[in-house]
């Protein structure tokens, strides 16, 4: 069986209530800070900073990979350019900046 006689004095009891009076006056406090609408706003604006945070620096690396690729494709590793791969390219945007001319002339008309 439990011992149930309590053997606090009723000032110890007193100190006691008083005590978790301030703990729970406090509880209240940090609970009405974090359900105010402010705090509310201001959380989820940080999280919503930290999220674009996170998605541009990931763009950002994944569009750093692709640049450096794409160099890799039309400069060899001691930095020349590969003649071979620019000259069809640059013949492929001539030849559709020619087409984009051509048609936008023809229009005109």
């Amino acid at each position: 069986m439990a011992d149930t006689s309590d053997t606090r004095t009723p000032a110890q009891i007193e100190a006691d209530i008083k005590a978790r009076r301030a703990v729970l006056a406090e509880t209240l406090d940090e609970i009405g800070v974090r359900v105010h609408p402010k705090t509310i706003v201001g959380d989820a604006r940080a999280k919503v900073a930290a999220n674009i945070d996170h998605t541009l620096g990931r763009a950002y690396v994944g569009v750093n990979k692709v640049v450096t690729d794409v160099k890799a494709q039309f400069v060899d590793e001691e930095g020349g350019v590969r003649v071979e791969r620019v000259v069809p390219v640059a013949l492929v945007a001539v030849g559709i900046v020619g087409l984009v001319v051509f048609g936008s002339r023809r229009r005109k008309r």
